[in-house]
């Protein structure tokens, strides 16, 4: 499915949506460039959650958890440059956990994806406006992008 959004609202709007029928153990793979609206997808998603207080990348940190309805578990493999400083992370856990797993930069870990999930490839397109691919990967992510739809 191919979505546009043309604001920072818009993309949050999207991310409520998801964040709606998300459930614990869901895992959400992000990908896209520098500015492309990773972080503001999540803010959104955070907010759908219920979720207090600022949601910001975890870039340096590399994963934040956040608590409302749902735990949120944001992962951030941007600054991550080999796999086994990925793998040196243990991020199983958190796949298998249960909360919401969304990894931002997710492909840079293609090795680790290879088990069902919703992937959403976000490209900027110049002011404000982003194009959205949701894939689902696996029968219950088809089914999280047909009700995003």
């Amino acid at each position: 499915m191919i979505l546009e959004t043309t604001s920072p609202q818009e993309t949050q709007q999207l991310g409520k949506t998801i964040a709606r029928i998300c459930e614990p153990g869901d895992i959400i793979l992000l990908q896209g460039t520098l500015g492309a609206g990773k972080t503001c997808l999540v803010q959104g998603m955070a907010e759908g959650l219920g979720i207090d207080g600022p949601v910001r990348s975890p870039t340096f940190i590399l994963v934040n958890e956040h608590y409302g309805r749902h735990t949120l578990y944001h992962i951030d493999l941007y600054r991550l440059s080999s796999d086994v400083e990925i793998e040196a992370l243990g991020l199983d856990e958190y796949f298998q956990g249960d909360g919401i797993t969304v990894v931002e930069w997710a492909e840079r870990a293609p090795f680790l994806f290879s088990f069902n999930h919703l992937s959403i490839m976000l490209e900027d397109c110049g002011e404000s406006k982003r194009r959205i691919v949701l894939e689902g990967i696996g029968d219950r992510y088809k089914n999280l992008v047909h009700l995003v739809g």
